[in-house]
């Protein structure tokens, strides 16, 4: 194997909840956009994809964003979403300090 982490159990846990939310993410953007296209169709707010975004999805998010090219032309979304990634990176890596002591 290339890469052994030797991960606690609760540290898998929250590796596996953490790609869990982004693939949620990720199919959520996926859904806002298809609505788009349609004329009255029930849209996902910009405040709920934040809030994704922020509760650890910001990655599914940034992804959904390039994939399906939407969101891209809003600059509190090109400039919020990979600022997200970074606070979801740091509470992450927070959270397996403080899981490992």
């Amino acid at each position: 194997m290339l890469l052994n982490l030797d991960l606690t159990p609760l540290s898998q846990l929250l590796l596996v909840t953490y790609l869990l939310i982004n693939i949620l993410a990720f199919i959520i953007m996926l859904s806002d956009k298809i609505k788009s296209r349609k004329v009255e169709a029930q849209r996902i707010s910009e405040g709920k994809l934040f809030f994704i975004a922020t509760a650890f999805g910001a990655l599914g998010v940034y992804a959904g964003m390039l994939v399906f090219r939407h969101k891209t032309r809003k600059w509190y979304f090109l400039l919020g979403v990979p600022l997200l990634i970074v606070q979801n990176a740091s509470l992450i890596y927070l959270l397996s300090v403080f899981i490992t002591t």
